[in-house]
């Protein structure tokens, strides 16, 4: 009896494997055939026109600056603050070189491919950050909606759109790496710059959205003296799942980023 059951289940289990695995081949084939069909459409002169919007349109991150780091957030006093472009660099730089030296077994091509698209949206919205009033959900949105019209008509639109859909649901380990090495990079600007003595005393930040936050000022409670000790405060759960971010971190925390090149 419990031989048939056995013999069953697996017979059930091993029948839905394979409609999983067809149905994922089917969406594939339909993604490949869709791609394939836009690419035979295409004149010379759109393929040209497209190349070159996308390319304009996607380095206005050029001249988008980080909101983390103006008057109305951490006011960071630098005559030339951070890009949003500068600051997709610094992660994909990161991506690799934690993939060098933790030899993680990610597919790092689609890593980075996720890390150059995920701000590609800030082109049309800018950089919104958690205290700008708008909720997860409704940024999430507005992204998605500016990432549509900024790949336009390229072939590859699909793929690229469901990429930024999988980094910003954390789909799959690549995803979560990658959001992990947004995140961190961020805090190791905030000490970057903590370091080059360009971040403002606690008691200069009245007027920052974030400083006034109910956690922020609990963080200041409980001991943070400096905005990167704040920064720390803030983000080191969100290693919690990955001990080598973590680690980093630390480091991080630890060091004084001027004299890196020094170690």
């Amino acid at each position: 009896m419990i031989e048939n059951i056995v013999i069953v289940v697996g017979s059930v289990v091993g029948i839905i494997f394979c409609i999983v695995l067809m149905i994922l081949s089917i969406q594939n084939y339909i993604i490949i055939k869709k791609q394939c069909k836009n690419e035979e459409q295409k004149s010379e002169k759109e393929r040209l026109d497209d190349v070159i919007r996308f390319y304009i349109l996607a380095t206005q991150l050029k001249y988008k600056i980080r909101s983390g780091w103006d008057e109305k957030h951490w006011h960071v006093s630098k005559e030339r603050l951070e890009s949003v472009a500068e600051h997709v660099y610094g992660t994909c730089i990161l991506a690799l070189s934690i993939y060098s030296e933790f030899q993680v077994n990610y597919d790092i091509n689609k890593v980075i491919q996720m890390l150059i698209l995920h701000e590609l949206g800030e082109v049309i919205i800018g950089d919104i950050t958690p205290y700008d009033n708008i909720t997860p959900e409704e940024k999430a949105e507005k992204e998605h909606e500016a990432m549509k019209d900024i790949l336009g008509n390229l072939i590859m639109k699909d793929e690229y759109l469901s990429l930024l859909l999988e980094f910003d649901e954390k789909k799959s380990n690549e995803a979560i790496f990658a959001h992990h090495c947004d995140k961190l990079e961020a805090d190791i600007q905030a000490k970057v710059y903590q370091d080059m003595g360009c971040q403002n005393p606690l008691n200069q930040q009245k007027n920052n959205v974030v400083f006034n936050s109910q956690k922020v000022q609990q963080i200041i409670r409980d001991g943070a003296k400096s905005t990167f000790d704040i920064w720390y405060e803030y983000d080191k759960h969100l290693y919690d799942d990955d001990e080598k971010f973590a680690k980093i971190l630390d480091y991080v925390k630890d060091i004084d980023t001027q004299n890196v090149i020094n170690i």
